[in-house]
């Protein structure tokens, strides 16, 4: 061979080798959605990975699901925290029964995912982020109300009830309606207080108040204000709504990259049940602490354990 064409080919080859470290040294595009528990768990994942010695890029908060879903299918961000409930509508599937199984909706998610988009969805949390009936704490402590069964029971005997929500969940098939006809209650109009809008931060407001005797919310599973106003979420035993556990999801060829994101992320996840995130969902949202030190001081906690 030419020495000049050696010359080449060794330049060709050191530049592949510089190319291909440079590409293994790019950094992970952490995102998020832009509320406050998407604010938590973007924190979390980005500075557990920093201390990890993964490079990270902050574009946490980028915008509403259908941003960052349209980012990560693009390749704009690598990782960001999904629900599995989500998964239905992203797949067109929401009329399946599948979904509300925390399990199989996991398993279906990251099925299809991974196989539509090449997306990997990692360890889930425990929790689940999704529509619920809440009562006062100290109904619940009273008559020992832990579930909707337990709700049902209490109503059905007479106990006195009224119920803080939107239109839409009074109205929808699938709220109100659907959880009555599984555990068998009715609530009267005098025992509904119809809210304009959707925003759980009213009815929340209205049951930790006892407006017009008030004493029962629509929420959602990990709302930050739960813990903070005394207010308890009546499980939901039967399965009624679907699914909405939170799980970092990946673009498969940034974990290839970086293999150990797995590893990180998993115990962190795995130690965020219902009771965790609503609590550190209202250290932001009721005391105001930035999303930052919440995650922080709950990192370090975790690593004391």
């Amino acid at each position: 061979m030419p020495l000049m064409s050696c010359f080449r080919r060794a330049a060709a080859i050191t530049v592949l080798l510089f190319a291909g470290q440079a590409m293994a040294a790019d950094p992970v595009v952490v995102s998020s959605k832009i509320d406050t528990e998407g604010a938590v768990l973007g924190q979390m994942i980005l500075q557990s990975l920093e201390d990890a010695g993964v490079p990270v890029e902050n574009r946490l908060q980028l915008g509403g699901t259908s941003i960052v879903r349209n980012a990560i299918k693009a390749g704009e961000i690598d990782l960001y925290p999904e629900y599995t409930g989500n998964a239905a509508f992203f797949h067109d599937q929401a009329d399946r029964d599948i979904w509300k199984d925390a399990d199989k909706a996991y398993e279906q998610a990251a099925r299809l995912d991974r196989e539509a988009h090449n997306i990997v969805w990692l360890t889930p949390a425990e929790a689940n982020n999704t529509w619920a009936m809440s009562v006062r704490g100290d109904l619940a402590r009273k008559h020992n109300l832990n579930t909707l069964e337990d709700l049902a029971r209490y109503i059905n005997n007479g106990g006195t009830f009224k119920f803080a929500a939107s239109a839409e969940f009074v109205e929808s098939a699938s709220a109100l309606p659907a959880f009555q006809e599984a555990y068998g209650f009715k609530l009267d109009s005098d025992q509904l207080l119809i809210l304009s809008g959707g925003n759980t931060a009213a009815t929340l407001r209205a049951a930790a108040l006892n407006n017009n005797d008030v004493n029962g919310a629509m929420t959602y599973g990990t709302d930050g204000g739960l813990n903070a106003l005394d207010l308890k979420v009546m499980e939901d035993t039967l399965g009624v709504q679907p699914v909405y556990q939170p799980a970092p999801i990946v673009r498969a060829e940034v974990l290839e990259t970086y293999p150990e994101i797995r590893e990180v992320l998993e115990p962190i996840f795995e130690s965020l049940d219902l009771e965790t995130l609503q609590r550190l969902n209202g250290q932001v949202a009721v005391n105001g602490v930035p999303a930052s030190r919440v995650a922080r001081d709950y990192l370090d906690g975790l690593g004391q354990d």
